[in-house]
């Protein structure tokens, strides 16, 4: 499905500008393709999305996606990152699991022209909602890359940030950093003048002692060596692991060790 709906949205993604009032042509494709006739309402303060008004580097944006549900409201399980006017404009699916803790995630990506930038929560009811910035930009997925993290002795090396102390029993923020190139098929090399062929991470799926915390399906609207920031909730000692899948089939896992007292 994702494959097919980038096909047909090849040919409206990079064309024309986006301006804060336009919803954009591309926008009604994406609704229908992912979510069908479901209505999507609009979001409050539970669902927060940060930005910049104005990108400084088109290829690393920040973007962080919060969640703040009222009393008595579930949390989502699912968070969708679209693009509108980017070549891909599905940039990342989040889903998240019982180790999550706080339904939230930072990361950066690539636009690649003005567009409006959407968020759009899924409850485990179906239902949804949604909030939406827009954002100025130029260039940032058909940029070129850094040829070091495309390095074959280190593609898919990764990182983890955890706190200095882990606190049992409540959500704990982490970071995974993952070295690869994550190109898009749209840059060219500055010494060749070559199309660099497109190779970036497809899937990355983090799990707590075999229950899951957070899995992505991403593409390459996600920066070169993607980061994510997320939460999980420990109880007691154990392992975080992550798996990760790129575009080429190619798989990479990594793990760090948690300590921690078991529950009373």
């Amino acid at each position: 499905m994702r494959r097919a709906l980038l096909i047909a949205l090849a040919s409206l993604c990079i064309t024309g500008t986006a301006t804060a009032e336009d919803s954009t042509d591309v926008w009604p494709m994406v609704q229908a393709s992912l979510f069908g006739t479901r209505p999507i309402t609009t979001a409050g303060p539970e669902l927060v999305l940060f930005l910049p008004a104005r990108a400084e580097d088109a290829s690393v944006v920040p973007v962080t996606i919060l969640t703040r549900p009222r009393p008595g409201m579930a949390s989502p399980r699912k968070l969708h990152l679209f693009i509108d006017r980017n070549p891909s404009p599905v940039a990342a699916i989040f889903e998240f699991g019982e180790a999550a803790g706080n339904v939230e995630i930072e990361t950066r990506v690539r636009v690649e022209t003005n567009s409006p930038v959407r968020v759009v929560a899924e409850f485990a009811d179906g239902s949804l909602s949604m909030t939406t910035k827009f954002i100025e930009a130029a260039g940032g997925c058909s940029a070129p890359g850094n040829k070091r993290a495309a390095d074959a002795t280190t593609l898919g090396r990764m990182r983890w940030q955890l706190p200095d102390t882990i606190r049992q029993d409540i959500p704990n923020a982490v970071a995974l950093l993952i070295r690869h190139p994550n190109t898009s098929g749209l840059a060219v090399d500055q010494t060749s003048h070559v199309v660099e062929p497109p190779q970036f991470v497809r899937t990355v799926r983090v799990l707590w002692r075999d229950r899951l915390v957070m899995s992505a399906s991403v593409d390459f609207s996600i920066s070169e060596n993607p980061a994510f920031r997320f939460n999980f909730v420990p109880d007691g000692e154990g392992t975080l692991s992550a798996e990760v899948v790129d575009s080429s089939e190619l798989r990479f896992e990594s793990s760090v060790p948690v300590a921690g007292e078991p529950r009373q």
